[in-house]
Protein backbone atom coordinates (compact mmCIF):
# COMPACT_ATOMS: atom_id res chain seq x y z
CA UNK A 1 0.00 0.00 0.00
CA UNK A 2 1.29 3.13 -0.76
CA UNK A 3 -0.28 6.11 -2.52
CA UNK A 4 1.21 8.60 -5.49
CA UNK A 5 3.01 11.80 -3.65
CA UNK A 6 2.84 14.78 -5.68
CA UNK A 7 5.13 17.76 -4.40
CA UNK A 8 4.92 19.78 -7.57
CA UNK A 9 4.28 23.50 -6.51
CA UNK A 10 1.17 26.05 -7.03
CA UNK A 11 2.45 29.12 -8.71
CA UNK A 12 1.17 31.69 -6.23
CA UNK A 13 2.42 35.17 -6.68
CA UNK A 14 5.18 36.56 -4.99
CA UNK A 15 2.49 39.94 -3.35
CA UNK A 16 0.86 36.97 -1.51
CA UNK A 17 3.36 35.40 0.60
CA UNK A 18 2.30 33.54 3.18
CA UNK A 19 -0.07 30.75 4.16
CA UNK A 20 -2.31 33.65 6.07
CA UNK A 21 -2.62 36.14 3.10
CA UNK A 22 -3.04 33.43 0.68
CA UNK A 23 -6.28 31.78 2.37
CA UNK A 24 -7.94 35.42 3.33
CA UNK A 25 -7.50 36.56 -0.40
CA UNK A 26 -8.67 33.95 -2.04
CA UNK A 27 -11.53 33.73 0.79
CA UNK A 28 -11.99 37.70 0.12
CA UNK A 29 -10.52 39.23 -2.56
CA UNK A 30 -8.93 36.91 -5.74
CA UNK A 31 -11.77 37.83 -8.55
CA UNK A 32 -14.48 35.29 -8.45
CA UNK A 33 -17.59 34.45 -10.56
CA UNK A 34 -21.03 35.05 -10.65
CA UNK A 35 -22.59 31.34 -11.66
CA UNK A 36 -26.25 31.44 -10.86
CA UNK A 37 -28.21 28.32 -10.08
CA UNK A 38 -31.59 26.18 -10.48
CA UNK A 39 -32.30 25.06 -7.12
CA UNK A 40 -33.91 21.78 -5.71
CA UNK A 41 -35.50 20.70 -2.00
CA UNK A 42 -34.76 17.64 -1.32
CA UNK A 43 -36.85 15.80 1.91
CA UNK A 44 -34.28 13.71 3.62
CA UNK A 45 -35.44 10.73 5.30
CA UNK A 46 -35.58 11.66 9.25
CA UNK A 47 -37.80 14.25 7.97
CA UNK A 48 -35.86 17.28 7.27
CA UNK A 49 -34.39 18.61 3.90
CA UNK A 50 -31.30 19.44 1.55
CA UNK A 51 -31.17 22.18 -1.19
CA UNK A 52 -29.29 21.05 -3.74
CA UNK A 53 -27.89 23.82 -6.49
CA UNK A 54 -27.92 23.21 -10.14
CA UNK A 55 -26.19 24.05 -13.15
CA UNK A 56 -25.56 22.36 -16.68
CA UNK A 57 -25.58 22.18 -20.28
CA UNK A 58 -29.17 23.64 -21.37
CA UNK A 59 -30.24 24.66 -18.03
CA UNK A 60 -31.19 27.88 -17.79
CA UNK A 61 -31.15 30.26 -14.53
CA UNK A 62 -33.08 32.94 -14.55
CA UNK A 63 -35.55 34.80 -11.98
CA UNK A 64 -38.71 33.58 -11.66
CA UNK A 65 -41.76 34.45 -9.52
CA UNK A 66 -42.15 31.04 -6.92
CA UNK A 67 -45.44 29.29 -7.70
CA UNK A 68 -48.11 29.96 -4.57
CA UNK A 69 -47.01 26.68 -2.56
CA UNK A 70 -43.51 27.88 -2.90
CA UNK A 71 -41.47 29.70 -0.60
CA UNK A 72 -39.42 32.47 -1.77
CA UNK A 73 -35.50 32.18 -2.52
CA UNK A 74 -33.27 33.58 0.03
CA UNK A 75 -32.58 36.97 -0.87
CA UNK A 76 -29.18 36.80 -1.43
CA UNK A 77 -28.58 33.15 -2.72
CA UNK A 78 -27.45 32.55 -6.50
CA UNK A 79 -29.89 30.38 -7.16
CA UNK A 80 -32.53 32.48 -9.35
CA UNK A 81 -35.62 29.69 -9.39
CA UNK A 82 -36.85 26.40 -8.13
CA UNK A 83 -36.40 23.31 -10.43
CA UNK A 84 -39.31 22.40 -12.58
CA UNK A 85 -40.11 19.19 -14.05
CA UNK A 86 -38.81 20.73 -17.13
CA UNK A 87 -35.46 21.16 -15.42
CA UNK A 88 -35.81 17.37 -13.95
CA UNK A 89 -36.24 15.71 -17.47
CA UNK A 90 -33.46 17.77 -18.90
CA UNK A 91 -31.16 16.86 -16.36
CA UNK A 92 -32.37 12.89 -16.74
CA UNK A 93 -31.10 13.01 -20.88
CA UNK A 94 -28.09 13.91 -20.31
CA UNK A 95 -26.93 10.70 -21.25
CA UNK A 96 -22.73 10.41 -20.91
CA UNK A 97 -22.30 13.78 -19.79
CA UNK A 98 -19.51 14.59 -17.38
CA UNK A 99 -20.92 15.43 -13.88
CA UNK A 100 -19.70 17.15 -10.57
CA UNK A 101 -21.02 17.46 -7.25
CA UNK A 102 -19.54 19.31 -4.90
CA UNK A 103 -19.32 19.45 -0.58
CA UNK A 104 -18.63 22.93 0.63
CA UNK A 105 -16.83 23.26 3.72
CA UNK A 106 -17.73 24.79 7.26
CA UNK A 107 -20.41 27.57 6.29
CA UNK A 108 -19.55 27.49 2.90
CA UNK A 109 -22.55 27.34 0.18
CA UNK A 110 -22.94 28.16 -3.85
CA UNK A 111 -21.47 31.72 -3.39
CA UNK A 112 -18.19 30.87 -1.71
CA UNK A 113 -15.69 31.96 -4.18
CA UNK A 114 -14.03 28.38 -3.99
CA UNK A 115 -17.45 27.10 -4.85
CA UNK A 116 -18.16 29.65 -7.72
CA UNK A 117 -14.76 29.04 -9.38
CA UNK A 118 -14.84 24.94 -9.33
CA UNK A 119 -18.28 25.02 -10.58
CA UNK A 120 -18.53 28.02 -13.14
CA UNK A 121 -15.03 26.13 -14.06
CA UNK A 122 -16.64 22.58 -14.74
CA UNK A 123 -19.96 24.05 -16.37
CA UNK A 124 -18.00 26.41 -18.61
CA UNK A 125 -16.86 22.67 -20.09
CA UNK A 126 -19.87 21.19 -20.32
CA UNK A 127 -20.55 19.39 -17.32
CA UNK A 128 -23.26 19.25 -15.49
CA UNK A 129 -22.66 20.50 -11.78
CA UNK A 130 -24.17 20.39 -8.49
CA UNK A 131 -23.74 21.63 -5.03
CA UNK A 132 -25.25 19.96 -2.23
CA UNK A 133 -25.72 22.33 0.63
CA UNK A 134 -25.50 20.67 4.22
CA UNK A 135 -28.37 21.29 6.73
CA UNK A 136 -28.99 25.17 7.33
CA UNK A 137 -26.10 26.30 5.18
CA UNK A 138 -28.60 27.68 1.93
CA UNK A 139 -30.05 30.10 3.78
CA UNK A 140 -32.72 28.29 4.98
CA UNK A 141 -33.03 26.87 8.41
CA UNK A 142 -33.38 23.01 8.44
CA UNK A 143 -36.23 21.62 10.35
CA UNK A 144 -34.27 19.40 13.19
CA UNK A 145 -32.43 20.76 16.35
CA UNK A 146 -29.49 18.86 14.09
CA UNK A 147 -27.47 20.59 11.42
CA UNK A 148 -24.33 19.12 9.47
CA UNK A 149 -20.74 17.93 10.98
CA UNK A 150 -17.64 16.46 9.44
CA UNK A 151 -17.96 12.85 9.37
CA UNK A 152 -21.96 11.98 8.77
CA UNK A 153 -21.03 9.10 6.21
CA UNK A 154 -25.00 8.93 6.24
CA UNK A 155 -26.01 12.41 4.82
CA UNK A 156 -22.86 11.92 1.69
CA UNK A 157 -23.99 8.79 1.02
CA UNK A 158 -27.62 10.39 0.60
CA UNK A 159 -26.55 12.66 -1.00
CA UNK A 160 -24.59 10.80 -4.10
CA UNK A 161 -27.91 8.42 -4.11
CA UNK A 162 -29.75 11.85 -4.95
CA UNK A 163 -27.42 13.70 -7.49
CA UNK A 164 -27.23 10.00 -9.40
CA UNK A 165 -30.98 9.27 -9.20
CA UNK A 166 -31.39 12.64 -11.16
CA UNK A 167 -28.77 11.70 -14.10
CA UNK A 168 -28.54 8.04 -13.57
CA UNK A 169 -26.47 8.12 -17.32
CA UNK A 170 -23.96 10.93 -16.22
CA UNK A 171 -19.96 10.11 -15.26
CA UNK A 172 -20.37 11.65 -12.00
CA UNK A 173 -17.44 12.56 -9.82
CA UNK A 174 -17.07 14.32 -6.15
CA UNK A 175 -15.36 16.75 -4.77
CA UNK A 176 -15.60 18.10 -1.23
CA UNK A 177 -13.88 21.64 0.56
CA UNK A 178 -11.79 21.38 4.11
CA UNK A 179 -15.05 19.84 6.15
CA UNK A 180 -16.69 18.78 2.84
CA UNK A 181 -13.31 17.14 1.80
CA UNK A 182 -12.88 15.26 4.79
CA UNK A 183 -16.53 14.01 5.05
CA UNK A 184 -16.46 12.75 1.38
CA UNK A 185 -12.65 10.99 2.23
CA UNK A 186 -14.46 9.50 5.43
CA UNK A 187 -17.60 7.99 3.59
CA UNK A 188 -15.25 7.00 0.42
CA UNK A 189 -13.13 4.55 2.84
CA UNK A 190 -15.57 3.95 4.86
CA UNK A 191 -18.17 2.69 2.08
CA UNK A 192 -16.16 2.01 -0.99
CA UNK A 193 -18.25 -0.41 -2.32
CA UNK A 194 -21.36 2.55 -2.18
CA UNK A 195 -18.58 4.83 -4.11
CA UNK A 196 -17.88 2.55 -7.24
CA UNK A 197 -19.91 4.66 -9.34
CA UNK A 198 -17.91 7.41 -9.45
CA UNK A 199 -15.03 8.09 -12.03
CA UNK A 200 -13.22 9.36 -9.46
CA UNK A 201 -13.02 12.45 -6.29
CA UNK A 202 -10.90 15.34 -5.01
CA UNK A 203 -10.60 16.43 -1.63
CA UNK A 204 -9.18 20.14 -1.08
CA UNK A 205 -7.73 21.50 2.12
CA UNK A 206 -9.73 18.46 3.98
CA UNK A 207 -8.56 18.35 7.82
CA UNK A 208 -8.23 14.63 7.75
CA UNK A 209 -6.86 14.74 11.77
CA UNK A 210 -9.69 16.78 13.16
CA UNK A 211 -7.62 16.43 16.72
CA UNK A 212 -4.64 18.28 15.20
CA UNK A 213 -6.99 20.61 13.43
CA UNK A 214 -8.95 21.21 16.13
CA UNK A 215 -6.81 21.81 18.75
CA UNK A 216 -5.06 24.05 16.31
CA UNK A 217 -7.68 26.26 15.54
CA UNK A 218 -8.80 26.45 19.15
CA UNK A 219 -5.23 27.03 20.74
CA UNK A 220 -3.15 29.03 18.39
CA UNK A 221 -3.88 32.74 18.65
CA UNK A 222 -4.60 33.50 15.02
CA UNK A 223 -7.04 30.18 14.84
CA UNK A 224 -8.68 31.17 18.24
CA UNK A 225 -9.06 34.92 17.62
CA UNK A 226 -9.41 34.98 13.63
CA UNK A 227 -10.46 32.43 12.02
CA UNK A 228 -13.17 30.63 14.68
CA UNK A 229 -13.92 34.40 15.48
CA UNK A 230 -15.14 34.00 12.19
CA UNK A 231 -16.84 30.94 12.13
CA UNK A 232 -18.34 31.30 15.09
CA UNK A 233 -19.80 34.66 13.93
CA UNK A 234 -22.72 32.74 11.94
CA UNK A 235 -22.53 29.39 13.66
CA UNK A 236 -23.97 30.43 16.96
CA UNK A 237 -27.15 32.54 15.92
CA UNK A 238 -27.77 29.60 13.86
CA UNK A 239 -28.08 27.33 16.82
CA UNK A 240 -29.36 29.93 19.05
CA UNK A 241 -32.13 29.98 16.66
CA UNK A 242 -32.64 26.56 16.90
CA UNK A 243 -33.18 26.53 20.80
CA UNK A 244 -36.21 28.54 20.24
CA UNK A 245 -37.84 26.06 18.33
CA UNK A 246 -36.01 22.92 20.41
CA UNK A 247 -36.61 24.16 23.96
CA UNK A 248 -34.48 22.16 26.22
CA UNK A 249 -32.44 20.76 23.22
CA UNK A 250 -29.93 22.89 23.38
CA UNK A 251 -26.98 24.38 26.24
CA UNK A 252 -27.57 27.55 25.25
CA UNK A 253 -25.92 29.01 28.34
CA UNK A 254 -22.56 26.80 27.34
CA UNK A 255 -23.33 27.80 23.97
CA UNK A 256 -23.38 31.49 24.32
CA UNK A 257 -20.06 31.04 25.73
CA UNK A 258 -18.26 29.35 23.26
CA UNK A 259 -15.04 30.97 21.82
CA UNK A 260 -13.30 28.23 20.51
CA UNK A 261 -14.21 25.52 17.77
CA UNK A 262 -13.23 23.48 20.84
CA UNK A 263 -16.18 24.73 22.57
CA UNK A 264 -18.39 24.89 20.34
CA UNK A 265 -18.30 21.27 19.17
CA UNK A 266 -18.49 20.31 23.34
CA UNK A 267 -20.98 22.90 23.63
CA UNK A 268 -23.75 21.41 20.38
CA UNK A 269 -22.09 19.14 17.80
CA UNK A 270 -20.83 16.35 19.68
CA UNK A 271 -23.86 15.95 22.08
CA UNK A 272 -26.63 16.54 19.56
CA UNK A 273 -25.15 14.21 16.90
CA UNK A 274 -24.02 11.32 19.17
CA UNK A 275 -20.52 12.05 20.55
CA UNK A 276 -19.75 12.32 24.03
CA UNK A 277 -17.40 15.51 23.46
CA UNK A 278 -15.58 17.59 21.42
CA UNK A 279 -12.49 14.78 21.29
CA UNK A 280 -14.76 12.40 20.95
CA UNK A 281 -16.41 13.75 17.69
CA UNK A 282 -13.21 14.89 16.31
CA UNK A 283 -11.55 11.29 16.90
CA UNK A 284 -14.66 9.29 15.37
CA UNK A 285 -15.15 11.48 12.49
CA UNK A 286 -11.47 11.99 10.81
CA UNK A 287 -10.95 10.59 7.64
CA UNK A 288 -7.35 10.08 8.18
CA UNK A 289 -7.76 6.44 9.69
CA UNK A 290 -9.87 5.65 6.45
CA UNK A 291 -7.74 6.65 3.67
CA UNK A 292 -6.31 2.78 3.52
CA UNK A 293 -10.03 1.90 2.58
CA UNK A 294 -10.02 4.02 -0.41
CA UNK A 295 -10.95 2.22 -3.44
CA UNK A 296 -11.79 5.32 -5.63
CA UNK A 297 -9.17 7.54 -8.06
CA UNK A 298 -8.98 9.87 -5.37
CA UNK A 299 -6.68 13.15 -5.31
CA UNK A 300 -5.99 14.84 -1.43
CA UNK A 301 -4.97 18.22 -2.36
CA UNK A 302 -2.97 20.32 0.29
CA UNK A 303 -1.00 22.65 0.69
CA UNK A 304 1.59 22.17 3.37
CA UNK A 305 0.89 26.14 4.40
CA UNK A 306 -2.38 25.85 5.10
CA UNK A 307 -2.80 27.96 8.40
CA UNK A 308 -5.39 25.69 9.45
CA UNK A 309 -4.16 22.52 9.25
CA UNK A 310 -1.05 21.41 11.15
CA UNK A 311 1.62 20.23 8.32
CA UNK A 312 2.67 17.32 11.09
CA UNK A 313 -0.85 15.68 10.68
CA UNK A 314 -1.09 15.73 6.82
CA UNK A 315 -0.52 11.84 5.83
CA UNK A 316 1.93 10.29 3.95
CA UNK A 317 2.54 7.80 1.46
CA UNK A 318 2.39 4.86 3.30
CA UNK A 319 -0.86 6.51 5.31
CA UNK A 320 -3.26 5.98 2.28
CA UNK A 321 -4.25 3.66 -1.02
CA UNK A 322 -2.87 2.77 -3.90
CA UNK A 323 -5.85 4.57 -5.46
CA UNK A 324 -4.75 7.86 -3.84
CA UNK A 325 -2.72 10.85 -5.00
CA UNK A 326 -1.28 13.00 -2.41
CA UNK A 327 -0.71 16.76 -3.86
CA UNK A 328 0.73 18.85 -1.53
CA UNK A 329 2.52 21.93 -2.44
CA UNK A 330 4.55 24.15 -0.28
CA UNK A 331 1.90 26.82 -0.70
CA UNK A 332 -1.74 27.93 -1.50
CA UNK A 333 -3.27 28.55 2.43
CA UNK A 334 -6.34 27.17 2.85
CA UNK A 335 -8.03 26.95 0.17
CA UNK A 336 -6.46 30.08 -1.19
CA UNK A 337 -4.36 29.02 -4.71
CA UNK A 338 -4.52 32.30 -6.23
CA UNK A 339 -2.22 32.84 -9.10
CA UNK A 340 -1.33 34.97 -12.20
CA UNK A 341 -0.46 38.93 -12.26
CA UNK A 342 -2.32 40.94 -10.20
CA UNK A 343 -5.39 40.97 -9.50
CA UNK A 344 -4.58 37.13 -9.90
CA UNK A 345 -7.15 34.50 -10.64
CA UNK A 346 -8.48 31.33 -9.06
CA UNK A 347 -8.36 28.84 -12.09
CA UNK A 348 -5.20 26.77 -10.94
CA UNK A 349 -7.57 24.72 -7.93
CA UNK A 350 -10.26 23.66 -10.41
CA UNK A 351 -7.63 23.07 -13.56
CA UNK A 352 -5.83 20.74 -10.96
CA UNK A 353 -9.38 18.73 -10.35
CA UNK A 354 -9.74 18.58 -14.28
CA UNK A 355 -5.94 17.01 -15.03
CA UNK A 356 -6.90 14.27 -12.27
CA UNK A 357 -10.51 13.52 -13.42
CA UNK A 358 -8.97 13.39 -16.72
CA UNK A 359 -6.25 11.21 -16.54
CA UNK A 360 -5.72 10.09 -13.03
CA UNK A 361 -2.86 12.13 -12.09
Amino acid sequence: MSATFDTSTCPVPVWLPGGHIQTLYGAYVAPANHLRFVRERVNTPDGDFLDFDWSGPGLVAQPAVPAQDQEPLPRKSVALRWMTDEDRTLIEGMTETPALVLFHGLEGNSESRYSQSILQYFRARGWLVVLAHFRGCSGTPNRLARAYYSGDSDEIAFILRTVRSRASNAHWHAAGVSLGGNALLKFLGERASQARHLKAAAAICAPMDLVATGNHLSDNWFGRHFYTRHFLRSMKPKILEKATRFPGAIDVVQLSSAKTLRDFDGAYTAPMHGFSSAEDYWTQSSSKPWLPSIETNTLILNARNDPFIPQASLPGPDQASTAVTLHQPAEGGHVGFTTGTFPGNANWLPARLARFFLTGY
